[in-house]
């Protein structure tokens, strides 16, 4: 396992940013990085996970990708309950529906997301092959970039949510 792999693996690490977040200090962080609040699926409790943003196609549009595969717990829980609260650069608790892309659309946004930021993508790419090139044989997928979700946040009207 590589180094961005552990990382990404370490509970600690990368649930340190959440802090920041919820203590209002996200901006920090810049545009790059959002926090998403979900809904567990099974508790109903809040749920937090920050996230990078790997493409923003419109202003009240965000794309982010579960870098850790289809069992990954936000992942899960969105699928649930697509309300989601968003929290990125100042804006803070941003009401948002999330939608799962298409497996081509999704792809289509990894593709642009390589071209785009093609270090992250050099540093990240082995987190996402070893387990979707695995799955991807197991579902007789030619593109492995296909297995990988793809979420797409629409940033409701009415800003920010109360409380």
């Amino acid at each position: 396992m590589d180094l961005v792999s552990r990382a990404l693996h370490t509970r600690w690490f990368v649930r340190s940013p959440i802090w920041l977040y919820r203590h209002g200090l996200g901006a920090l962080l810049g545009d790059r990085l959002l926090m998403l609040t979900h809904r567990g699926r099974s508790s109903g409790e809040p749920r937090y996970v920050v996230l990078e943003v790997s493409g923003r196609p419109a202003p009240d549009r965000i794309v982010v990708v579960a870098g850790l595969g289809p069992r990954s717990q936000w992942f899960r829980n969105v699928q649930a309950d697509p309300r989601v609260l968003v929290s990125i650069g100042r804006l803070r608790d941003v009401r948002a529906r999330a939608t799962t892309m298409s497996p081509d659309d999704g792809a289509a946004e990894l593709r642009a997301y390589t071209s785009q930021h093609p270090a992250a993508w050099d540093r990240l790419r082995g987190v996402l092959t070893a387990w979707a090139e695995p799955l991807a044989r197991e579902r007789g997928e030619d593109d492995w970039l296909r297995v990988v979700p793809v979420v797409e946040l629409q940033l409701l009207p009415g800003e920010a949510a109360a409380g």
